[in-house]
This record gives structure tokens, sequence and C-alpha cells, in this order.
């Protein structure tokens, strides 16, 4: 048996995230005993992936940043072209491979945290503490026992809702043999694509230089779409909408991400807890969860390190909440056309002040000032109905 004062479970975003910052207390902060357990290599262990978030130009990952962006570009889907500069802050793109190396060099020079491969099975609280109960690769039974527990692995079904979306999406790094992108600007929503009945579909263009960039077609919607409906998506994108030919791809990506105003437990027992998404990291309205995990990672690890009670905090306010739940039920039941509600939010929103609302910074004046940009009728009649809707289980596949 192995023992630690904390056991981090998944080292995805949110566990090498939270293993990140338990390995650097600052001088004069206790130091703790950590082990990470991460799946082995097999289904198990998410696939490489790119997280995109905003902050100010400075940040504690920027080693690890492949690109980013102070000029964002929204299209209407007539093609109008609404463009904004962010100051002070930056749009980034991390890539999952980079950023574990990035963590993984520090972990391994403060020596607080072990790292192992193995598959949980369980984790049981204990008086005192909690067991992680997992596997390793070659079959053997291994259990760490440890004061606390954090666990980042994704839930094997959503909470109840009111209203659930799938933000879900494909998407390749694709390379020209001519300087065919504008690396200034990143293509943030471009509604010039086919609009599902309910919800929204659109492209997305991240130039990493003048010859490579990341091009996804993403969807809101209610169900997810066959692989070869992606790819039919996205070549539309791509060679009609964008009219780029000849493009050689790189690498390619595919991913769900749940909307939901569904509530996500933070404490399963009196020793473990939740963190990232199985933690309600995801934003409801717009499916970013980098910035939102890093905001809870902070609060626990110094909460861990000054003695203190390690509960997460929510890692999104009652009020954005509030809003985003009758976002979602306007989008879901139709009541909105989602590409000319973004549309329109962008083109009468300053940009800065728009991401700030999507990450929950915004005063409350700021958040009326934008609600009054929103359709009031049909956002006033999806939060009367949320009031009697019943929370119902999302259907799985």
């Amino acid at each position: 048996m192995l023992e630690a004062d904390i056991a981090i479970v998944g080292a995805g975003a949110a566990g090498l995230s939270l293993a990140h910052r338990l390995s650097c207390p600052a001088p004069g902060s206790r130091r703790l005993s950590v082990v990470l357990v991460n799946a082995p290599p097999g289904p198990l262990r998410p696939p490489s992936r790119t997280w995109c978030f905003w902050e100010p130009d400075c940040g504690l990952y920027d080693a690890a940043v492949t690109a980013s962006w102070q000029q964002l570009r929204v299209r209407t889907p007539s093609g109008q072209a609404i463009v904004g500069g962010i100051a002070p802050l930056r749009y980034k793109m991390i890539r999952s491979d980079d950023f574990e190396g990035l963590i993984a060099r520090d972990l391994a020079e403060s020596g607080d945290v072990q790292r192992i491969e193995a598959s949980v099975e369980a984790v049981e609280g204990i008086a005192g503490g909690a067991h992680v109960h997992a596997r390793t690769a070659d079959g053997r039974p291994l259990t760490v026992r440890a004061s606390w527990v954090f666990d980042s692995r994704p839930l094997g079904s959503l909470p109840a809702a009111r209203t659930t979306l799938l933000q879900h999406f494909h998407g390749c790094f694709v390379r020209s043999d001519r300087p065919i992108f504008d690396v200034g600007t990143v293509e943030l929503m471009d509604f010039r694509t086919p609009q599902p009945p309910r919800g929204l579909s659109f492209g997305y263009v991240l130039p990493t230089c003048r010859r490579e960039a990341l091009v996804e077609y993403t969807e809101f919607s209610s169900a997810v779409l066959s692989q070869p409906a992606y790819q039919s998506a996205l070549r539309h994108y791509t060679e009609v909408v964008l009219g780029l030919t000849g493009l050689e791809v790189v690498s390619a990506e595919t991913g769900v991400i749940p909307m939901t105003d569904a509530p996500f437990a933070r404490q399963t027992a009196p020793t473990v807890f939740r963190i990232g998404t199985a933690g309600g990291a995801t934003r409801p309205s717009t499916g970013y969860t980098f910035t939102a995990v890093q905001r809870q990672t902070q609060a626990v690890a110094g909460a861990l390190l000054a003695g203190r009670h390690p509960l997460p905090p929510p890692a999104h306010s009652a009020r954005s909440r509030a809003m985003d739940a009758v976002m979602l039920r306007a989008l879901a039941s139709g009541r909105v056309e989602g590409a000319a509600f973004f549309a329109r939010l962008f083109s009468q929103v300053p940009m800065e002040r728009l991401l700030r609302f999507l990450d929950g910074r915004t005063r409350l004046h700021e958040d009326l000032l934008v609600g009054m940009r929103t359709p009031l009728l049909p956002m006033l009649r999806s939060a009367a109905e949320l009031l009697y809707l019943p929370r119902r289980p999302f259907p799985e596949p």
C-alpha cells in the first residue's frame, strides 16, 4: 500500500494543475506528499487534445502555449465580419501534450509528487482519509491511502438536468504550401455553416503561422454525428466556405463537451472531492473549462497548503450558472436561433467585455448590459419555464 497526504486521480488538465500547484508551495508553506494516479495507455486515458482560454498577457503556463492572439473575428451567417481586439487579454491555445511535458519537468524537479500508472477501480472513504483501489497495467492490485483524494475522472453519466446540449466537434491541424492564414486573428465563430434545427454550428480557425492552422467544425445540439458526417462537415467548411484546397492534414481531434445546467457534486465523501469537468468546471454556455480549472485548483492547493478544509469552490458563480441555464433553455427549445443569437452579442458588446462575461468576471451592471443585447421575450419565457421544468437524466447513446 502506498501512503500520501494527497491522492489525485487522473492526469488531465485538472489533475496535473493541482499536482503542479502542490509541488510548488510558497516559502514557509507546508509540504505535502502527493500520489498522482494516471490511467495506463489505452481506452481509459484521454487522447491528446487542444485547450483554449484567455487571460492577461503573461500566464503560469506560457512556456507550453502553442500560439496566442489579441484579435478575434466572428462571421455572421451572411458573411459579415465582426472584428475586435481583446487587450489586455490574450486568447491562448495550449496542446495537452505540451502542457503535460511542462508539468512533468516541474514535478520531477520538485520530488513531492509520485506518479504511477494504474486503472482506478474505486475510491473509498474511510475513517481519517480515503483508499484509492487501482490495478496496474500488468494486473497487480494497488491501493493508495491518502488523507484527501481529488478525483478528476470523467463521470460515467451526466447528472439530471433541465437542459443538456452537447458541444461536439471535429478538427484538423492542417498545413499549406502557401502562406494563406491570417496569423494575427482567430476565426472564433464562423456561422456560414449549415445550421441545425435547434442549437447552432460554426467553423473555427486558429492560425499558428501563415502556413499552419487548427480548423474545426463545431455543433451545439442534442446528439453527436457519425465520424463520416464530421469529416464531411469539416471538408465543406474548409473547401466550400473558406475556399481552401490542397491542405495536408497533420493530425485530427474529435471531442464532446457537455453543456448542462445540472448541478455537479464537488464532494462525494468526507475526504473525497471531484475537480475539473467532473466537479463542474466546464462553463455551461460555452464549453470552456481550462481557466475555471485553474481557479478551482489554485483554491484547493491554497487550502491544503494552509491546512484548511479543501472543498473545491464552485467553478462558476450562481449568477453565471443561472444566466447559462436560461440561454441553454432558449437554444434547446428553439426560441432563439443560435447563430443569430451569438452574432448579435458579438456585434453589440465589445469583445473584451464579452470574454470577461463568458468567464464570469463581469460585474452585475455589465451582466445586465449584456442581457439587454439578447432577445428579451424568448429569454424571459425560458427563464419562467425553468421554474417548473423537472430535472431528467440525459439519455445515454
